[in-house]
């Protein structure tokens, strides 16, 4: 009998005293990391660094009452914070209290559509980004971020416009460069990555960070060029809705918080189903989802900004031993002293430094080797195996990392979603048929002809199955298909429908049609193996008995050899 999980603090459930220290200490390891990456993440959304630390401590704290992963840790991160300044970035200008407003607000408005679509049990919506057009935003994103946070490192103005424009205006402005920002940047990143690499328990960004605080200390490199980050406002936040907004104002942002929900959802879900597995328990994705709204609510009340599952934070979590969200707890607790009485410390940070834990962060998302293995798709014998859809797979992800690049990341968000849409659609109408031989050892084994050449087809029948359902979208492409294999010499089309689990009325028309038309030709059309409700729509909706159904494709192939050796007309 399946245990009945509880509405809230599902993931404790099951608790035992033997987990405490496991968590506590996953707990410590986690906020090592993310205290140092919420201040990071909060300068790419274009917001003072201590709004970072803000959006953590609620996030943190609710996602663990609502949300059904034992092991997702919540909070700012990179890709939502980029789309946060796309979104903020067209309605107000960088550097005001209005932008601030309005990024507190974005995040109010993801939560409220979170928790309504949570509600709605619109979990599903994950699947409606396709993973090459996921993967292929993501790390257009991930270069953006890079491009916008290089200036930091070198020392320079930064840029305005696309990806590209940012770059060139870097590329001409290298002379420019503060040596002094430079080495602390670089040496920031090697620390980073050599920790990741070597010693992946230790946090890397915290172990940087306070490096770089430590010499600008002692060296007085603020004296030398080297910007710092500056004052950092401590305590703990205002509660409350953010001031200087109207009703307008949030219904503006309703349209562009369902695109950064979507995205943040579609990562943290994944985190969460991964380490899931691994531990041995599910995950409710309408869960999921109120989580990730009651999460950007929270964060949204305490004057932060958007937050989602981080798939790398998760990674520092299970790997440190958590067994429940008491870890993301004690994470929570740890930033607020870290709100009450460390922000002092963070206010020498280079501003380099920063940069390169940003850098190391995303780079990471630069997932080039995906990318290539979609191309290799495209361009090998796959693609010509399953036809346009492996085609489509590199090109839907070269497609969306434009939008990124090209059109910034609001724009590019939403063509990502509208190729994910365009695919699906793309590829219901695009089945792939498979034309079947029988394996030649009396067992009554049908495979694909495409994969066993040495295999040959019976003389006059032509054998193929159709690998989805027949509906209005492809039962033109599926009709032109079989007629394109009545050739000269085909008495007989046999349609396997072990693999079409539905079909209607428009495609049960098109069968009707086609059996006459290939009857015209002297061509016989025989549907085997149908499946009960194919068979049902078929019975209600044929004209005539034209068209032959039979339970048994033996059956279906007999009658096909009796009419193979009569001529064609």
């Amino acid at each position: 009998m399946t245990r009945r999980v509880p509405l809230l603090l599902g993931s404790f459930a099951g608790y035992s005293s033997r987990w405490v220290w496991p968590d506590l200490i996953a707990g410590l390891t986690v906020w090592a990391v993310l205290v140092p990456e919420s201040l990071a993440y909060a300068t790419i959304a274009g917001v003072p660094p201590v709004v970072g630390l803000y959006a953590a401590v609620p996030a943190l704290i609710l996602y663990a009452v609502v949300g059904s992963s034992r092991h997702l840790v919540v909070g700012p991160m990179s890709a939502t914070a980029a789309l946060s300044a796309g979104i903020v970035g067209t309605f107000v200008a960088g550097g005001s209290d209005r932008y601030v407003a309005l990024t507190t607000a974005l995040a109010l408005i993801t939560g409220v559509v979170g928790v309504a679509a949570g509600l709605a049990r619109l979990g599903f919506l994950a699947s409606l980004i396709s993973e090459p057009v996921l993967k292929g935003f993501i790390v257009g994103l991930a270069l953006t971020i890079v491009v916008g946070q290089l200036p930091k490192l070198f020392g320079i103005e930064g840029g305005e416009g696309d990806f590209f424009a940012k770059l060139w205006h870097l590329l001409t402005s290298l002379d420019q460069i503060s040596w002094a920002t430079l080495a602390v940047g670089l040496l920031s990143l090697v620390v980073v990555l050599a920790l990741r690499r070597w010693l992946p328990l230790v946090p890397g960004s915290l172990v940087a960070v306070l490096l770089g605080i430590i010499a600008v200390a002692v060296l007085d490199l603020d004296q030398h060029g080297v910007a710092i980050v500056g004052p950092i406002e401590s305590g703990l936040p205002a509660l409350g809705l953010p001031s200087g907004l109207g009703i307008d104002d949030y219904l503006a942002l309703v349209g562009p918080a369902g695109g950064v929900l979507l995205i943040g959802f579609a990562e943290g879900l994944a985190a969460a189903k991964t380490y899931a597995a691994q531990a041995g328990y599910d995950i409710d994705a309408n869960r999921e989802l109120a989580g990730l709204g009651v999460a950007n609510l929270g964060s949204g009340l305490a004057s932060g900004m958007v937050v989602n599952g981080s798939l790398s934070k998760t990674a520092v979590n299970g790997g440190a031993g958590a067994r429940s969200q008491l870890s993301g707890l004690t994470v929570a607790a740890l930033t607020v002293v870290t709100l009450l009485f460390l922000t002092s410390l963070f206010e020498q940070l280079p501003e380099a430094t920063l940069a390169a834990v940003v850098i190391a962060a995303v780079v990471e998302l630069i997932d080039i080797p995906a990318l290539r293995r979609l191309y290799r798709v495209w361009t090998e014998r796959l693609a010509g195996i399953y036809g346009p859809a492996a085609r489509a797979d590199f090109l839907a992800a070269l497609m969306a990392m434009l939008g990124v690049l090209v059109f910034d990341t609001l724009p590019g968000l939403v063509i990502g979603i509208a190729v994910s849409m365009t695919l699906l659609l793309f590829r219901a109408s695009r089945p792939h048929l498979t034309r079947l031989v029988r394996v030649a050892d009396g067992n009554g084994l049908w495979v694909d002809a495409d994969r066993h050449p040495d295999l040959h087809p019976e003389p006059g029948i032509v054998v193929v199955r159709v690998e989805s359902g027949l509906f209005f979208a492809n039962a033109d492409h599926i009709r032109d298909h079989v007629r394109a294999l009545a050739v000269a010499g085909v008495n007989a089309v046999v349609l396997d429908g072990e693999t079409t689990p539905f079909i209607d009325v428009t495609a049960a028309g098109m069968l009707d049609q086609l059996t006459h038309d290939l009857a015209s030709q002297g061509v016989r059309l025989y549907f085997a193996r149908d499946i009960g409700q194919v068979r049902d729509v078929l019975h209600h909706t044929q004209n005539d008995p034209g068209l032959t159904i039979y339970r048994d494709i033996d059956t279906a192939l007999t009658a096909a050899r009796n009419q193979s050796h009569r001529p064609n007309t």
